[in-house]
């Protein structure tokens, strides 16, 4: 956990203004680098104003510029919640009110508690329950697999975070639940559904982060890391992972379920498209 109050918040930001800035946008989607700001909470609780947040980070190269339209994103979230209040409690985009989400609690319980046999989804619901806070690229990650791999409804994704995020903010909250669903105001298009190993692969390759979090994982080579179940047998019991006793097969096979998806979510396109 971070520490709270305003003047440790000026601290955060004094240090990525020294290290962080910069690099900002070539290194905040990395899973295993400290990346990124981490000042959404002092933002969410008024450690930090915007104003001095945006006059603080001013500046024209890539690093700056980068953040700062990630401020905002953050604003947009506030006004679009302001002007569409109906949104925390129905898709952005009426066509996805009667999509058909799956009530399959027992896959919504592995996702809470960091058991899909996802690596990559079940670090960051672990990270989630012990430092209220997941690295964006990973909620997305998250997200996508929970609305599109396994088809629940995003607004169970939106409370559960809703519930743990230190920096739980209602309209950021919400705004990247209903992109990663593909029902919000300039959502991620439906038809991309993020593959969870390749993610894992790009932003944290080492594996680091996967060590960190699931421990019962960390002697596995990184070419085998964000997908235990294609490791040879003789690779997994030299690290002594046992799928499906120390670490679980996968609840879902991804082609599969991401195929399963596109089908529903292309007769809702076509539906919205006919009543336009």
């Amino acid at each position: 956990m971070l520490p709270g109050g305003e003047t440790a918040a000026h601290k955060r930001l004094e240090a990525f203004l020294a290290k962080g800035l910069e690099a900002y946008a070539t290194q905040r989607n990395r899973l295993d680098l400290a990346g990124t700001s981490r000042l959404s909470q002092d933002l969410h609780f008024g450690f930090l104003s915007i104003r001095q947040v945006w006059k603080a980070t001013e500046g024209s190269g890539l690093g700056p510029r980068t953040y700062r339209n990630e401020l905002l994103w953050r604003e947009f979230a506030h006004h679009l919640l302001a002007e569409e209040p109906r949104i925390l409690q129905e898709p952005f985009r009426l066509s996805f009110r009667d999509f058909p989400w799956r009530q399959d609690r027992e896959a919504w319980e592995a996702w809470c508690e960091g058991r899909t046999g996802i690596p990559t989804v079940d670090a960051s619901a672990r990270r989630l329950k012990a430092e209220g806070f997941v690295h964006n690229r990973a909620r997305m990650v998250a997200a996508s697999f929970l609305t599109k791999h396994l088809m629940l409804d995003y607004r169970w994704g939106e409370a559960h975070y809703l519930q743990w995020l230190a920096d739980g903010d209602w309209a950021c909250n919400n705004l990247g639940w209903q992109w990663s669903a593909g029902c919000g105001v300039d959502a991620q298009p439906w038809f991309r559904v993020f593959n969870p190993v390749t993610q894992g692969r790009t932003y944290d390759p080492s594996g680091q982060d996967i060590r960190r979090w699931i421990p019962e994982l960390a002697r596995l080579p990184a070419p085998w890391i964000h997908a235990p179940w294609e490791a040879p047998p003789s690779v997994l019991a030299e690290a002594g992972v046992t799928l499906g006793v120390t670490y679980p097969w996968p609840i879902v096979d991804l082609a599969a379920a991401r195929a399963r998806f596109l089908e529903e979510a292309r007769r809702v396109v076509r539906s919205e498209r006919g009543s336009s």
